[in-house]
């Protein structure tokens, strides 16, 4: 449903609909932080898919600066936490890429 927000969002927006899927993998610019090692990759990517930083950016977006950028960064970034959490992708750990707050990713059960 969250994702379907983020939609809703944007087709608010005087923007082609297909920018919407376009952008929708963006934040993930926020992993080349792992070429800087574990550390500093796990707060980049963190950065760029953290739910309130979304909510502040589109917000500021409509209220603040009226400035659609904003307001289409934090729909994007909403919207793509939102699919990174169906398919099981949380804020990482400094420990690595695939430890994450809901779980390790490519762990084997059994």
């Amino acid at each position: 449903m969250l994702l379907a927000l983020g939609f809703f969002l944007f087709t608010k927006m005087d923007l082609p609909w297909w920018w919407f899927f376009a952008l929708l993998l963006t934040p993930d610019i926020g992993m080349l932080g792992y070429l800087a090692g574990k550390r500093v990759g796990a707060f980049t990517y963190n950065m760029f898919h953290h739910r309130g930083i979304a909510i502040l950016l589109y917000l500021i977006g409509i209220v603040y600066l009226p400035l659609p950028a904003f307001e289409l960064a934090g729909i994007i970034i909403f919207s793509h936490i939102a699919m990174d959490r169906i398919f099981g992708y949380g804020l990482k750990y400094e420990k690595g890429f695939k430890f994450t707050h809901l779980g390790e990713i490519g762990k084997k059960d059994g």
